[in-house]
């Protein structure tokens, strides 16, 4: 069988030159706050997603998302399907998929959630049962990422890819995950402070899956919402009063895991 050219590569000099070289580059995301550089690539007929990074931190975080990865499976997560060393770092292999980031920031803009043609503002006008079936995917994903000992971190409309076509909700650059519980060790995580939790800025404090539960509530909150100043819910009270359970500043005050937070949105619907 004849090696596949993204798949079967272990290593290459430079990821943008070989890609060019193997297919077609028929989009790129530069500028992006990961300090990544990611491609979009026709190869044999396939789109592809290649991730690239090359500074040291950046390369830090695809090592975790492979180590993510390898623990966590689950049909709205985008599987990594190989990576290629480089010179400079490391670049990862994901199936292109089908759909928009419902907010897209790189480090010279904001994404832009409120103009009314953004992918947010779209998503935000689907009928109820269509966000339901959204959120509902968000969940049982965690559910998985819950079993498999890791909590949420970077969790954010960033990482949520929904293809309008098909309504369908996926995840993707889940890289920052992490095996928890675990004590912060620097001044604060990575994330969006719309989704964080008050001790994701807190040096020497712990992050557990309460903090997974305070990231999904915030993400139910922000979904289930017509509007991103958060007063126009379409939610019943007692889904309100679910999110605001999951949102408690005290983290002991939460679900204490993400089963428990499913659960109680299971019965609320």
């Amino acid at each position: 069988m004849t090696p596949h050219p993204l798949l079967d590569v272990a290593h290459v000099a430079a990821v943008d030159a070989y890609i060019a070289d193997i297919g077609t580059v028929f989009r790129t995301f530069a500028d992006q706050d990961s300090g990544c550089v990611s491609y979009g690539v026709l190869v044999d007929g396939r789109s592809w997603f290649v991730k690239n990074a090359s500074a040291p931190a950046a390369v830090s975080s695809l090592r975790r998302a492979v180590s993510v990865h390898q623990a966590v499976s689950h049909p709205a997560i985008t599987p990594l399907l190989h990576s290629i060393t480089t010179d400079e770092g490391l670049a990862l292999v994901y199936p292109w998929v089908p759909g928009e980031v419902l907010y897209h920031p790189t480090r010279s803009q904001s994404g832009g959630r409120t103009a009314p043609d953004s992918p947010m503002a779209r998503f935000r006008r689907l009928p109820l049962p269509e966000v339901h079936a959204a959120l509902d995917t968000l969940l049982d994903a965690h559910l998985v990422v819950e079993a498999a000992g890791l909590v949420a971190v970077d969790l954010y409309d960033g990482c949520m890819l929904y293809d309008f076509e098909e309504r369908r909700m996926r995840l993707c650059d889940l890289d920052e995950y992490r095996q928890g519980p675990f004590t912060l060790d620097a001044d604060r995580l990575p994330g969006s402070s719309r989704y964080m939790a008050p001790e994701e800025f807190v040096r020497g404090s712990v992050i557990n899956v309460r903090t997974t539960v305070f990231n999904l509530g915030r993400a139910l909150r922000l979904l289930l919402d017509a509007g991103d100043e958060e007063r126009q819910w379409r939610g019943t009270a007692y889904q309100l009063a679910i999110t605001n359970k999951a949102t408690c500043m005290q983290p002991e005050q939460r679900f204490s895991s993400v089963t428990a937070l499913t659960e109680a949105w299971h019965e609320a619907l």
